[in-house]
C-alpha cells in the first residue's frame, strides 16, 4: 500500500509531509480501465494522480473528522476531477472526459480552455448537526492580484497552493507528480511562530528556504526515491523528526444502499420508467466500477409504504 511521512524541522516553523500512493494507486487505474474499458489517457492519469496525493496532503494536514473532496471542472476535455480523502487516509479519485485530451496537455487545456475552470475544496463532516452544510472553498484557475484575472494556472499544485494562501492564511509548497505506477505530493508548510511578523516570517525566513530546497525535487525523484533518501538529498543541511508512516489505501464510499437512495429521490414512477424501458436499473460507480442493479421486485419493495429495509438481491458494498 501507499504511505505518508510527516516530518518536523527542529527549531523552525516549517512542517512537511510526504506521500506515495503505489498498489493502492495502481488498483484505482485497474478499477478504471475495467469499468470504463479503456484506460485514462496519460495527461488524464497525470491529473487524477496529483489530485488524488494533495487529496491525502490536504486531509492529512487538517486532520478533519469527515470526507475532504477535492474537485477542478470547468470547459475543457476534462469537465469533471474529483479526488476524496477519508480521516483514515482511504481515497477515490476519478474524471469525466468529454472530448479529445491533446498529448502533453496541462491543466488550462484540460479544464480551462476558455477561462471557466475553478477548483473547489470541500469539507463535509462525518457528524453533522442539525442544518449544517459541508464548507466549501473555491477558487480560479488562474492567478490575479486583487481579484483581477489573471494568467492561467498550469499546474494542480500552483491551484491548491494559492487556495492555502487564501483560506488558510499559511504559505505552502506542493510538489506533486504521477504515472502509472506511483502518485506522489511533497508539502511544505509556514506554521505560526512566536514573534514573527504579520506575514509569518521569521528573521532568516526559514520557511522560504525550505520551500526553495523542495522546489528542487525532480520528478522521477518524488515518484520512486526512497522516502528517507529523498528526504536526506532535499534536507541535508536540516535536523528533522519523522514521524512513524501511515497507512493510505483506496477505498470506495459507494454502497447499494446509497444508489437505492438516489433512486427514491427520482420517484416511483421515474424507476418504474427505467425498468419498463431496460428491463433492469442499473448504476456504475464512477469511482470504483462497482454496479449495482435493481430490477421490478427491488423498485416496488423501495417505494412500498413501511418497507424501509434494503433489497434481499445483490451485496451491500
Amino acid at each position: 500500500m501507499g504511505e505518508l511521512h510527516k516530518f518536523l524541522f527542529e527549531g523552525l516553523p516549517v512542517r512537511g509531509m510526504l506521500v506515495r500512493l503505489r498498489e493502492d494507486w495502481r488498483e484505482l487505474l485497474v478499477r478504471r480501465a475495467g469499468a470504463e474499458g479503456r484506460a485514462f489517457a496519460p495527461e488524464v492519469r497525470t491529473l487524477v494522480g496529483e489530485m488524488a496525493a494533495a487529496a491525502v496532503l490536504m486531509q492529512a494536514n487538517i486532520k478533519f473528522n469527515g470526507a475532504l473532496v477535492l474537485q477542478i471542472f470547468g470547459d475543457g476535455p476534462v469537465k469533471l476531477a474529483v479526488a476524496e480523502a477519508q480521516p483514515d487516509l482511504g481515497f477515490r479519485a476519478t474524471a469525466k472526459v468529454v472530448g479529445e485530451v491533446a498529448a502533453g496537455a496541462q491543466l488550462e487545456a484540460l479544464v480551462n480552455v476558455h477561462g471557466q475552470g475553478r477548483c473547489a475544496i470541500t469539507l463535509d463532516p462525518k457528524a453533522r448537526l442539525p442544518g449544517q452544510q459541508p464548507y466549501q472553498g473555491v477558487v480560479p484557475l488562474a492567478a490575479g492580484a486583487h481579484g483581477k484575472a489573471g494568467q492561467p494556472l498550469q499546474r494542480v499544485e500552483q491551484v491548491l497552493e494559492l487556495y492555502m494562501r487564501q483560506s488558510e492564511q499559511l504559505d505552502t509548497r506542493l510538489v506533486l507528480a504521477a504515472d502509472e505506477h506511483t502518485a506522489a505530493g511533497l508539502l511544505i508548510q509556514r506554521l505560526p511562530a512566536a514573534g514573527a511578523d504579520d506575514d509569518g516570517a521569521g528573521p532568516d525566513d526559514a520557511y522560504g528556504r525550505i520551500a526553495l530546497l523542495a522546489a528542487t525535487v525532480k520528478r522521477d525523484e518524488l515518484l520512486a526515491l526512497p522516502a528517507q533518501r529523498l528526504l536526506q538529498r532535499l534536507f541535508a543541511e536540516e535536523t528533522l523528526r519523522v514521524y512513524t508512516p501511515q497507512p493510505t489505501r483506496f477505498a470506495c464510499t459507494c454502497s447499494r444502499e446509497r444508489v437505492r437512495g438516489m433512486l427514491r429521490t427520482l420517484g416511483r414512477a421515474e424507476s418504474d420508467s427505467l425498468v419498463a424501458e431496460r428491463g433492469a436499473v442499473e448504476v456504475a460507480c464512477d469511482f470504483c466500477g462497482q454496479t449495482y442493479r435493481f430490477d421490478a421486485v427491488d423498485v416496488g419493495e423501495m417505494f412500498t409504504p413501511g418497507r424501509d429495509q434494503p433489497p434481499v438481491s445483490g451485496a451491500v458494498q
